[in-house]
């Protein structure tokens, strides 16, 4: 059971790097809930893989600064009637 939690989390890891993916579509994709994607990414994979989590949190933190911009985008789309 440890080892597929394990390789979940490293497999999240690696999906939100190579796509530049946010929490929310990296959960979406892998069919679980953005808090187990948190859970994995902060609390499993610094014990697993130092490495991949190093290089996960940045883009993560890229997300994070950005998501201000992505959510005014989505308002501008919704009361102009396009879609996503």
């Amino acid at each position: 059971m440890r080892e597929n939690i394990e390789q979940r989390a490293c497999d999240l890891a690696v999906y939100i790097i190579e796509n530049r993916s946010t929490v929310r579509a990296a959960a979406k994709q892998f069919g679980v809930s953005k808090s187990t994607v948190h859970k994995d990414l902060s609390e499993r994979l610094p014990h697993c893989n130092r490495a991949l989590y190093e290089q996960v949190s940045a883009v993560l933190a890229q997300n994070k600064a950005e998501r201000h911009i992505r959510g005014g985008m989505a308002t501008r789309r919704k009361y102009r009637g396009e879609e996503a």
